[in-house]
């Protein structure tokens, strides 16, 4: 019932308004563009009906000049597709403005997953306690990455962040306004951005959303379950950052440039607070306190421009002055806005985020060879006796004469502490490394801080592995367990109070492993490392790199987290987020509240309120491994087929991604020409899938290792695996979703393709298999039958890019065939590819 009566809300408030405003935007007086929202539905219809008749891209683009244009040569057809991709994209703003602006009126302040929801539960549990005891020292946290899976230029992001308020307000005026502001403000970054660039472009959010979103919730949380004898730690929600921090294949990441991004959270957080009191002083106006009041303010104005340093601890005191004389000799006026900021001051201190380090173990592995070869004078000795040997030496190394990386990273390591000292601890205490695979990657980066000059105790930071591939995996129990004895680690872990986080990599796993087995395996990593942890009295916390989409571990994560039993460590949930998922899911104060909110009690209701469907039986494990393996040896043969890495190359966008200008780093691993699997990056590997809507590392397996287990008369068993374990159901509904973004007509044309066909009706067939064998084993008719909001914005958006996909099939054929003018052609596919990233929101 619900779910109708919010279907048929969104049909009002986000389809009927797209469809009045669009008309709005059809008839603005663009440069040349005039009559495009006229021709688009044109546009739209050859390419529905071609399809669903089994035409070509280029069929339907032909029928489309032919019958609707006048133009007869190459550039002026050219000059107009260009045209129709700046119109579809300015269209899918308008329809993301437009949906975020609804949330409010979608949700509810008691949904499932609310703090309002949970207190209202455990009233009638009888577990308020139970909730308190485990707020004391639960937390999540947020990373944000600058994974460039979108990127408007920050000019287009302020227009939808007031087109946004407009559309709330149904204020024509402004949407007119603002619509004409869009359809002549570029959209497209001319250079690739400077990881600098992405520090700002995400500082934007945190000033001016996740300010006052996590400020406000906090605060939601300290009323629901405060009283006089339960204090909440302002540590419950967490910002982490990536961007200036991750040089993790991106050579434009530097020390310096480190450095200069810790300022700007710094900076960008002590303009948050001179604003905050700003407002504060227009009603602390009373004798005593609002001279102290104006005494922080004259201190943060100060410590912006760099002529003080500001501590948060210097705040906090001044603040705690105040208070007692507002309660003293004011009756407590507004006692409430006093401590909303001191509040706010204990949760984003000097640093706002966490600003992580990351690079690759094979980067550390070349650091620690050069230098001890300058040490030693010779490189005699293995990997493990390498990082022994320089642990023990207590000189400072000189880092004049190393080669570029080398130097910085040292540099980078050398400069922690004085981050720290300016932005505080928490402004950078976790160095990652990625590719994780053996202990010396981890006391490698020890290694670095001995040889850096810092003696054992200042060694402040967390040292983060990071364990993504299947071998990675594999091999993360036994890591544990030596890092866990060896001596020197021991004393390092005591001095960061017994506590490891150990990051697991979603994306990668999937891109090795597929999609069941990866999550599968990642579940299992947790329950043994949680065991492996407690036995060695260490608190362990697991950080999740996970992206949007369900390929690349996102998908519905209130869910994911809720259906984790107790055999899983719960003291934290962490996890990155970037792109769309960062606009889409966390982009607005409503939307960023209601989703860490959803995080926040998916790890509570974990603990507190019991569910058998969250404990797998010993029945359910065995199902769930046989059908991953099954899974498993499927995905890998088809990644092993000769046309799997050349059919990307070939036939779709992964070339293109670079071209793109949305992120700083290389789209691949390695600098050789020859492309490998392994130098594929997850994103656009991923990415590639989903522009050509095919989404394969999203079900590829899954619905196979289902079928062989029904040919066997053992389907019954899978039924009652998705009614009994809600970590199973979860994954089935997460590649629903994968499916449903899924449309294989658009390149129907391949299947008779001399060099790919086969390789196309292989990934065809997968599909139709995993949708039919879904949809019995969940009895649903159609897919994310469960989610109609999410079905309905799907749907709408597929539409609005149709056009799009039809123009960059169109032009991929024409370079493949090599007709015209490659060059343009290549920037059609490119300039496309920059819409539809924007426009299919986590689609990598």
């Amino acid at each position: 019932m619900i779910h109708d009566q919010r279907a048929e809300k969104f049909r009002q408030i986000v389809e009927n308004k797209f469809q009045i405003y669009n008309s709005l935007f059809m008839s603005l007086p663009y440069d040349k563009m005039t009559n495009i929202g006229m021709l688009l539905p044109f546009l739209y219809e050859e390419s529905k009906n071609g399809y669903q008749t089994g035409k070509t891209p280029q069929d339907i683009m032909e029928a489309f000049f032919t019958n609707h244009t006048d133009l007869q040569t190459e550039e002026q057809k050219l000059e107009l597709l260009f045209k129709i991709i700046q119109y579809i994209e300015r269209q899918v703003v308008l329809f993301d403005s437009i949906e975020d602006a609804a949330f409010p009126e979608l949700h509810s302040e008691s949904d499932k997953g609310t703090v309002t929801y949970l207190f209202e539960r455990s009233l009638q549990d009888h577990t308020i306690e139970q909730v308190r005891e485990k707020l004391k020292d639960f937390a999540i946290k947020i990373v944000f990455t600058a994974h460039p899976t979108q990127f408007y230029p920050s000019s287009v992001q302020r227009i939808l962040h007031d087109l946004r308020t407009s559309i709330t307000a149904d204020s024509i005026t402004d949407i007119d306004m603002l619509l004409q502001q869009l359809g002549k403000t570029p959209f497209v970054n001319k250079e690739k951005p400077t990881p600098i660039d992405e520090a700002l472009s995400i500082i934007y959010y945190l000033r001016y959303v996740y300010y006052d979103s996590i400020g406000e919730l906090f605060t939601k949380v300290k009323k629901t379950f405060g009283n006089s004898h339960f204090h909440l730690h302002e540590d419950l929600i967490q910002l982490g950052f990536w961007p200036g921090g991750d040089r993790d294949g991106n050579p434009f990441v530097t020390a310096e440039v480190t450095k200069r991004v810790a300022e700007e959270l710094r900076s960008a957080v002590l303009k948050s607070y001179y604003s905050h009191i700003k407002n504060l002083r227009r009603r602390l106006s009373f004798r005593g306190v609002a001279e102290i009041l104006k005494q922080i303010s004259d201190d943060l104005y100060a410590s912006i421009f760099n002529s003080r340093k500001i501590t948060a601890e210097e705040m906090i005191s001044k603040i705690n002055e105040a208070k007692k004389i507002l309660i003293e000799q004011h009756n407590s006026l507004f006692i409430d806005l006093l401590e909303n900021f001191s509040d706010r001051v204990k949760i984003f201190g000097t640093h706002f985020a966490t600003l992580d380090v990351r690079q690759d173990s094979r980067i550390h592995q070349q650091v620690i060879d050069e230098v001890f070869k300058a040490t030693f004078g010779h490189s005699e000795a293995s990997n493990d006796d390498k990082f022994k040997a320089l642990i023990q030496t207590s000189e400072k190394i000189n880092t004049d004469g190393f080669e570029d990386i080398i130097k910085d990273t040292l540099v980078t390591v050398s400069q922690i502490k004085d981050i720290q000292q300016e932005n505080g601890h928490r402004g950078m205490h976790r160095y990652i490394i990625s590719n994780s695979d053996a202990v010396k990657d981890v006391m490698n980066v020890y290694a670095f801080f001995k040889i850096s000059g810092y003696h054992d105790e200042e060694i402040n930071i967390d040292i983060v592995p990071l364990f993504e591939t299947m071998e990675g995996l594999d091999n993360a129990e036994s890591v544990m367990q030596e890092l866990y004895q060896n001596p020197i680690y021991q004393k390092h872990l005591e001095r960061r109070g017994n506590q490891q986080t150990i990051m697991l990599g979603f994306s990668d796993g999937t891109k090795d492993g597929g999609y069941l087995k990866a999550n599968w395996e990642i579940y299992k990593a947790k329950e043994v490392l949680t065991q492996l942890s407690e036995q060695n009295g260490i608190k362990v916390v697991f950080f999740d790199g996970r992206g949007g989409p369900p390929a690349r571990g996102g998908g519905k994560t209130h869910d994911f987290y809720a259906s984790q039993g107790k055999t899983i460590a719960n003291n934290k949930i962490e996890l990155t987020i970037q792109g769309q998922t960062i606009t889409s899911i966390f982009g607005n104060k409503q939307q960023a509240k209601f989703n860490f909110e959803q995080l926040l009690t998916a790890g509570i209701e974990n603990d507190v309120f019991k569910n058998y469907k969250k404990d797998l039986t010993e029945k359910e494990r065995v199902l769930i491994k046989e059908l991953a393996d099954i899974s498993y040896k499927k995905y890998s043969d088809l990644k092993s087929h000769p046309m799997f890495v050349p059919y990307l190359q070939e036939m779709s966008t992964l070339e293109y991604y670079g071209k793109t200008n949305i992120g700083s780093r290389p789209s691949k691993r390695g600098g050789g020409s020859e492309l490998k699997f392994e130098d594929l990056r997850a994103i656009p590997f991923v990415g590639s899938w989903s522009q050509l809507k095919q989404n394969v590392p999203g079900f590829f397996g899954f619905g196979f290792a289902m079928e062989e287990l029904k040919k066997q008369g053992r389907f019954e068993e899978v039924k009652a695996l998705y009614r009994g374990s809600d970590f199973f159901k979860t994954l089935v509904l997460n590649s629903m979703m994968s499916m449903n973004k899924s449309y294989f007509p658009l390149t129907y044309y391949i299947k008779n393709h001399p060099k790919f066909g086969e390789f196309w009706n292989v990934l065809f067939a997968e599909y139709n298999l995993s949708k039919d064998i879904m949809l019995e084993l969940t009895g649903f008719t159609m897919l994310q039958e469960e989610d109609p909001l999410s079905r309905k914005s799907v749907k709408i958006r597929e539409k609005i890019v149709l056009p799009l996909l039809t123009i960059q099939q169109y032009a991929l054929i024409k370079i493949q065939k090599g007709e015209g003018a490659r060059e343009a052609y290549e920037k059609l596919v490119t300039r496309s590819l920059f819409g539809n990233i924007n426009a299919s929101r986590n689609s990598a």
